[in-house]
């Protein structure tokens, strides 16, 4: 297939009309991976990746003037992903706001209504109104449920550097919010070290079940040398707790490197306990909590004093 017409930029029907590339093509282009679609009425190449400068770019094409890309938009303009596994079958809604006094936006591909907000809370880029990443983990902690909420937060701060201090100063203004009571929850939560959607359920769950806040991204020292990093772990109980994603845990060559890398941490006494995406499932949390409870029960009780006979 032949489709040297189509730019390394986000792109419309109406352009790929314009560089004679017919509907019917471009579809098969989708079908066969060639090109994506990245937004509603918007495509990219499927070898192009996806930056902020090209996220924005998508965005100016399909966003009103007048409206604020905000919440899981703002969060994908600023390179995480908020949305849910079934909403990345299809393309999710652009979630867009516009200024009180201003026209709302009326179209079937957009969610949103009126929201207010100071000229701090958004920055213009290149043509699109986004709130800025703050802003964005603020909202995303009053409107998502509370798991996807503390992970889209953590990445944020991940990426965009700003503080659990600067999100608490602002905590004020979201008084009598919908959601603002999960939000005042979240916030002391919040934390750029943890490195997958996951970690941060679990070091969720981990808080739920009342267990000690553990250290994230620990690294464990071989004579001096910093060698093994784990992902959470309790390190003067000797406890690490790890998460086996899909994403870095299922080749032969992955799974072979975190067994040895296990068997060493057993050998040199620490207890570690693996979790994957069933630990997540109804119910079924319980067991790996209280397997973490318990170590850390057996870790605070004293040594046994032996006395002579």
């Amino acid at each position: 297939m032949d489709l040297s017409r189509i730019p390394d930029r986000p792109f419309t029907l109406v352009e790929a009309a314009r560089l004679r590339v017919t509907p019917a093509r471009l579809r098969r282009a989708v079908e066969v991976g060639f090109v994506r679609r990245i937004l509603h009425g918007v495509y990219l190449r499927g070898d192009v990746e996806l930056t902020v400068q090209l996220r924005l770019a998508a965005a100016s094409r399909v966003v009103s003037r007048d409206a604020v890309a905000c919440d899981r938009t703002a969060a994908w303009i600023w390179g995480v992903d908020a949305f849910s596994f079934p909403e990345l079958d299809g393309v999710p809604a652009l979630e867009t706001f516009v200024l009180r006094g201003r026209h709302r936006t009326s179209r079937a591909e957009t969610r949103g209504g009126v929201r207010d907000l100071m000229p701090c809370d958004w920055v213009e880029i290149d043509g699109v109104k986004v709130t800025t990443p703050l802003r964005t983990a603020l909202d995303l902690g009053c409107c998502l449920n509370r798991r996807e909420a503390l992970a889209a937060m953590d990445a944020l701060m991940r990426a965009h550097g700003f503080t659990r201090r600067e999100l608490t100063k602002a905590l004020p203004r979201y008084r009598r919010r919908r959601g603002v009571v999960q939000l005042r929850e979240l916030v002391p939560l919040v934390d750029p070290r943890a490195e997958s959607q996951r970690e941060s359920w679990t070091r969720l769950e981990m808080h739920d079940f009342g267990l000690p806040t553990p250290q994230l991204q620990w690294w464990v020292e071989v004579d001096g040398v910093p060698t093994y990093r784990l992902d959470l772990a309790y390190p003067h109980a000797r406890i690490a707790v790890e998460y086996d994603g899909a994403e870095h845990h299922t080749s032969v060559e992955d799974r072979a490197r975190d067994d040895v890398r296990r068997a060493w941490l057993r050998a040199h006494g620490w207890i570690v306990i693996v979790i994957g995406a069933e630990a997540f499932a109804p119910g079924a949390d319980v067991g790996w909590l209280m397997e973490i409870r318990d170590a850390l029960l057996v870790a605070r009780r004293p040594p046994r004093r032996r006395f002579p006979r």
